[in-house]
């Protein structure tokens, strides 16, 4: 299909992102590392099973993969129209207006700079762990601001470096764990391959939210695929592809592996075998060590610090791209609107997102706190529930953009679907809100109002930016989220 008129809003086609340095293999790699698969595995799913609904785990994937997909459908049939690294703000700007595209934009780099702060602070802690039974011992604010300093380099520079950096580090993480899986699978497990993916007790047992949520935290980071749009060869082919690609692979990779976990010691001792642990990451290893053998967890844990690194530079690469956007059309100082005379990146916003970190990385380390129950645990479920209400408005989006500029589609793709997701995300993040203080451990005291209510303030702020704008520059206004080519 045939994009719109692009809009080149600067002079003489400069200051711009370095056109055609990505193809389809490195925009999908850099937005599955933001998933971090291994941290998921390890870390993420043996809560999911412990505090969701254990031996369902697999199918709640299957169930969440699916309405990934539906909302991959919408994402997709518009992303054919629209070619801006504003991704969510784009799509909003061009289906719901430049108001709503104002507080979509302050509202993803708040979620986005959350997620940044939170796995800052796992990172650390993960990493002092790991790092330590080899002698090597820094406190966990120590390896947080090495692997700081490193991703804020990576981002200043061209994408395509940072790009092979994340290829490379994903596909180890892949690996890994696949080489677990296939060890179970070969061995058959505790009990043998048991199938029965949908057993409603199994299903419906414990906490189906929770482990609905738990899923869904797995994939965010996949739909960032469209703020590569104007650095991708070819991101008519490349986007639609990346998109649906990583929800596959991203799918069917936790799938697979969390029904051979449950294989590996036996669906009715999951939850009591992971209770027992003095940490719950433990897990994986166990299954790692008891089934691989050999290096293989040892390899498993320094690959974890790994992951957790591609996942801080890829949610660096999505803050510096949406803060170089709100530069770029005038909601932000346009100072952040520049790119580099020579690596084409949007240098500005990678140096600002690095300072934060570091403003916020001090403050938790002098006052003592911990980096993985306080520092992660309290901030990136901020993260989480803003790119819930992203999510849903991208949605709402999708069906206004094509039922008002004229463009065909099936309604499947335009209407039905987005239909589909926006509903069950919007249901997601109402229960996020509502309940932020009993999923963060901050309920009784102030944190548990202040911190979600981070996000809708920064959808006011946003929008009273943009309501400004239109004060002041209507002609700008206007061209909010334009195709740039």
């Amino acid at each position: 299909m045939a994009r719109e008129e692009a809009i080149d809003i600067n002079s003489g086609g400069s200051n711009q992102l370095r056109k055609n340095s990505l193809g389809l293999i490195a925009v999908t790699f850099m937005v599955i590392s933001a998933a971090a698969p291994l941290t998921g595995v390890a870390g993420a799913m043996p809560l999911a099973f412990m505090l969701g609904n254990g031996a369902g785990v697999p199918a709640t994937f299957i169930f969440v993969t699916l309405v990934m997909l539906a909302f991959a459908a919408g994402y997709v049939a518009m992303s054919r129209h629209v070619t801006n690294a504003g991704a969510f703000y784009a799509y909003a700007a061009r289906g719901l207006g430049g108001r709503a595209a104002g507080a979509v934009a302050v509202t993803a780099l708040v979620a986005y700079n959350a997620m940044q702060f939170g796995l800052i602070g796992l990172f650390g802690g993960i990493a002092s762990g790991i790092f330590g039974q080899f002698g090597l011992v820094l406190p966990w604010w120590g390896w947080s601001l090495l692997a700081l300093l490193l991703v804020g380099f990576l981002g200043y520079r061209q994408v395509d470096l940072s790009a092979k950096v994340l290829v490379f580090v994903v596909a180890l993480e892949y690996l890994v764990v696949l080489v677990v899986d296939f060890a179970i699978l070969g061995k058959g497990g505790a009990n043998g391959l048991s199938m029965n993916f949908f057993d409603q007790n199994a299903i419906f047992s414990g906490s189906l939210t929770a482990a609905i949520l738990f899923c869904m935290g797995c994939f965010i980071g996949f739909e960032a695929t469209t703020i590569y749009a104007e650095e991708a060869r070819d991101p008519e082919r490349t986007i639609p592809r990346a998109t649906y690609l990583s929800v596959l692979m991203i799918g069917i990779f936790f799938i697979f592996s969390t029904w051979l976990m449950i294989v590996g010691v036996g669906a009715d001792k999951l939850v009591p075998t992971i209770q027992a642990l003095p940490d719950p990451s433990i897990f994986f290893f166990d299954l790692a060590g008891q089934y691989a053998g050999g290096p293989v967890a040892t390899v498993a844990g320094i690959l974890l610090v790994s992951s957790l690194f591609a996942a801080l530079s890829a949610f660096h690469n999505y803050i510096a791209r949406y803060s170089y956007v709100a530069g770029r059309e005038g909601l932000l100082p346009a100072v952040f609107g520049r790119t580099h005379g020579t690596h084409q990146s949007p240098h500005v916003g990678s140096v600002v997102q690095t300072a934060g970190a570091l403003i916020v990385l001090a403050l938790f380390a002098g006052l003592g706190l911990d980096p993985v129950l306080n520092m992660f645990t309290w901030i990136s479920q901020v993260g989480t529930l803003g790119v819930l209400a992203m999510m849903t408005v991208t949605s709402v989006a999708v069906i206004a953009f094509f039922r008002r500029s004229g463009h065909t589609g099936s309604a499947l793709a335009t209407f039905i679907l987005p239909m589909v997701s926006g509903l069950v995300m919007a249901a997601l993040f109402v229960y996020i809100f509502l309940h932020f203080g009993d999923l963060t451990g901050t309920t009784g005291g102030a944190l548990g109002i202040i911190l979600p209510s981070l996000i809708p303030a920064a959808a006011i702020v946003g929008y009273i930016l943009a309501l400004r704008l239109q004060r002041a520059d209507p002609a700008r206004f206007a061209r909010m989220g334009f195709n740039q080519d």
